[in-house]
């Protein structure tokens, strides 16, 4: 399919699933979020040729509809197929539990599917690794720096390019 049509069909799908959500700490609709991301996967699209865009590029648009919506696995494998679910699945963290055993289970999940999720998990935490919310004290920043570095770590083989880009925010990450 067409990249631009597997986007629009993708962020709409996942703009009607967020409604009115907005992104923490801004005023605007989490669907920038969700641009955000999908950016990082067309560009890095261009130094991983041999990577399955389609793939990557709808559940980086649709990686929080599990989490963050009524949204269900089945109404995302129907509209998307199996592979955009699994995906989609994996990115999602159990609320079953604790914070920090719910992100490695997710990224342990993440390894069993193809490369192309775990460049979605990178591109998410790139996109997340802007200037922290202005409420979060050193405490916070210092745990978020050091679970983008978890992701690095056990991720960062996905995608030479997004694990730069991941590094290089991690380093600058939290300075005010």
């Amino acid at each position: 399919m067409i990249p631009q049509n597997i986007y629009n069909r993708a962020i709409d799908f996942a703009a009607r699933a967020h409604g009115d959500q907005k992104v923490p700490g801004k005023p605007y609709s989490y669907v920038v979020h969700l641009s955000n991301v999908a950016m990082e996967i067309l560009i890095a699209s261009q130094h991983e040729p041999d990577m399955d865009l389609d793939l990557a590029l709808t559940c980086a648009l649709l990686h929080d509809t599990l989490e963050d919506t009524t949204i269900t696995y089945q109404e995302i494998k129907k509209n998307f197929g199996p592979g955009v679910a699994e995906g989609v699945i994996a990115l999602t963290k159990s609320g079953s539990l604790a914070k920090n055993e719910a992100m490695i289970d997710s990224l342990e999940r993440i390894l069993r599917l193809p490369r192309e999720i775990g460049m979605v998990k990178l591109a998410d935490r790139i996109t997340n690794l802007q200037h922290p919310p202005d409420h979060w004290n050193e405490e916070k920043i210092k745990n978020y720096k050091n679970e983008a570095q978890i992701i690095l770590e056990k991720l960062g083989h996905s995608s030479s390019y997004l694990a730069q880009r991941l590094y290089d925010r991690i380093q600058t990450y939290g300075q005010r």
